[in-house]
């Protein structure tokens, strides 16, 4: 197998050198002991932990998958270990609120940590991610005595957590959900109904899982506006904390599924359970969005980290596979081929993959800086814009994310040939364990929908306005750089098509989804151009190969990628008659 190097020296010209990620921390008050030599102490010590611990469990946790016996869910040999030291070293509190045991760490920080786990070991990365999802959910919309209760043996890693949302008659139609919560005497409720695709839903690595649950009271409106956030723990409580009895929960089966073997996706029948009401009643949707849009990048991250050691593997591989002989010349005379790097197709598809996992990487700190300031900033107006700035952003970094990752990893099997093909390698592994990102939490079309009618038409593009200022004050800074015309003229493309859809929505409203999906590619594609931008001004005060290979990274993006605006323009300004013309019967 191949290794994977975390790419800290990367994450650190990110945050440190495009960023000034010191900076921001030190202005806010929540951060300000947070500082670049802490960054760098957890990230190797993180990248130790990725490299040794869990990527050698990754493929025989694939071949092996979570096995549910006897109503038990178990995880593959060596998972339980490895979460232990994941839990005891401190990784599932990283971002938590330091009342309730958590560390506190600004999420620009954690989000490069998380991209290495999913690089190292994605069936186990989403384990601690729906933990740490759960906790945000609990902290920010739950009483103080489901604080203090359920947040500190999460943090520690002793409970996990889950998100029961969808059932199989609803997914992203919420407002159809059944699962029913009706009141008790002693100001509690009895959850009954079924959930489906629930991650980490039951396992074997903690001795209680704690449930966050969407549920509707007995007199609820009728769609999502009749939706209540439950907590519901596997294991009820006894008066000191610890856990007691069983709570009616089960695990009814396991899906069988692509990729993700090694994570427990889970059929969760709640049987009159006991549940704990988070927030306000009818509320439910509100709350549980406070967690999935941290989710959404943290599903994104997954993207980026299976793009980048599908490449560093595609790249090792590139550099010792011999075959045929470079077009001008052979390299390596005294041998009978040359390695594959020399061919331009070869490095086409290693560009293409660096390219959008390197632009990903930064774009998550910028999306990470953004949910650090509007969480901590002292100032409540900006804090108001930072949040604004996310709920925009979001739907982009989740789908753009893990379409261009998907692409990675098809791109990594590629450079392999027919050995990409074979499971020894581990390149279709990453294939497979990439898609299910595109579908889950949101497939991306419902992301581009979000993005097309709810950010940006429905208040007239006004928060994309306040972006695309943003991108153009950046362009501002660089007016000497090579690349702030082509940066200006594919944000123009972007400007432009928000106009086109904002317009014509008014007379005909399904050129929202008709363009939808091909407008957050522009968008993508622009965002990633604002970081090129930025990197490439960053690396041109650096000297050595690293800068250098930015800097070539930079002009492969400009020359070769940006140009496809163009046509993701063309395609959004085409309107919706292309698309719902033809009558559904001749389908």
């Amino acid at each position: 197998m191949s290794e994977y190097k975390a790419p800290i020296r990367d994450i650190q010209f990110v945050l440190d050198e495009v960023f000034r990620a010191d900076e921001l921390w030190a202005s806010m008050p929540a951060t300000e002991d947070v500082n670049m030599e802490l960054a760098r102490a957890i990230y190797e010590e993180g990248a130790r932990l990725c490299e040794g611990e869990l990527l050698p469990l990754n493929r025989s946790g694939d071949e092996q998958g979570a096995r549910l016996e006897g109503g038990i869910v178990h995880t593959p040999e060596g998972f339980k270990e490895a979460y232990n030291t994941f839990a005891e070293s401190g990784w599932i509190g990283l971002g938590g609120d330091i009342n309730y045991g958590g560390q506190g760490l600004p999420k620009m920080l954690t989000v490069m940590f998380e991209e290495m786990v999913y690089s190292a070991n994605t069936s186990f990365a989403l384990y601690p991610a729906l933990t740490a999802g759960a906790c945000l959910s609990i902290v920010t919309h739950g009483s103080e005595t489901l604080k203090s209760t359920y947040l500190p043996p999460m943090y520690e890693g002793r409970w996990a957590g889950s998100m029961c949302l969808t059932e199989p008659h609803c997914g992203t139609d919420l407002g159809l959900l059944k699962t029913k919560a009706v009141p008790q005497e002693d100001g509690n409720y009895r959850l009954t109904g079924t959930k489906i695709f629930i991650t980490g839903g039951d396992h074997d690595l903690t001795e209680n899982i704690i449930h966050l649950v969407l549920a509707k009271l007995p007199d609820a409106p009728a769609g999502p506006r009749g939706i209540s956030l439950f907590l519901v723990p596997k294991r009820l409580l006894d008066e000191q904390g610890a856990c007691a009895e069983p709570n009616n929960v089960s695990c009814g089966s396991l899906e069988h599924k692509m990729g993700i073997k090694a994570s427990a996706t889970c059929v969760m029948n709640f049987d009159g359970a006991t549940g704990y009401l988070i927030g306000e009643p009818n509320k439910g949707l509100a709350a549980m969005f406070t967690m999935m849009n941290y989710e959404r990048l943290s599903i994104g991250l997954q993207g980026i980290g299976l793009g980048e050691v599908s490449y560093q593997f595609a790249r090792n591989y590139a550099l010792e596979r011999v075959q045929s002989r470079s077009p001008a010349g052979a390299v390596q005379p005294d041998q009978p081929a040359d390695p594959i790097i020399v061919h331009p197709d070869v490095r086409r598809m290693l560009l293409t993959m660096r390219a959008y996992n390197e632009g990903g990487r930064a774009f998550a700190a910028y999306v990470g800086m953004w949910l650090d300031i509007a969480k901590n900033h002292p100032d409540n107006e900006q804090k108001a814009n930072a949040a604004a700035m996310v709920a925009l952003l979001t739907p982009v970094a989740k789908a753009y994310f893990t379409d261009r990752g998907f692409d990675a990893t098809v791109l990594g099997q590629q450079v392999f040939g027919g050995h990409g093909y074979i499971r020894e390698w581990g390149m279709e592994q990453f294939v497979r364990d990439a898609r299910i990102a595109q579908i889950y939490e949101g497939t991306n079309g419902i992301q581009a929908l979000d993005l097309m009618g709810r950010k940006v038409v429905a208040d007239g593009g006004e928060a994309f306005a306040g972006y695309s200022q943003l991108i153009r004050d950046d362009i501002a800074s660089a007016s000497g750089n090579i690349y702030a015309a082509a940066l200006t003229q594919a944000l123009g493309k972007l400007e432009q098509a928000t106009d086109f859809v904002c317009s014509t929505a008014q007379q005909d409203p399904a050129v929202i989804g008709a363009a939808s999906c091909d407008y957050l590619n522009l968008f993508g594609l622009v965002a990633y151009g604002h970081m090129w931008l930025k990197m490439d001004q960053a690396a041109q005060t650096g000297a050595g190969d690293f800068y250098q290979a930015k800097q070539m990274t930079a002009k492969y993006f400009f020359d070769k990628l940006l140009p496809e605006a163009d046509a993701y323009y063309a395609k959004v300004c085409a309107g919706s008659a292309p698309t719902m013309a033809m009558p559904a019967e001749m389908f």
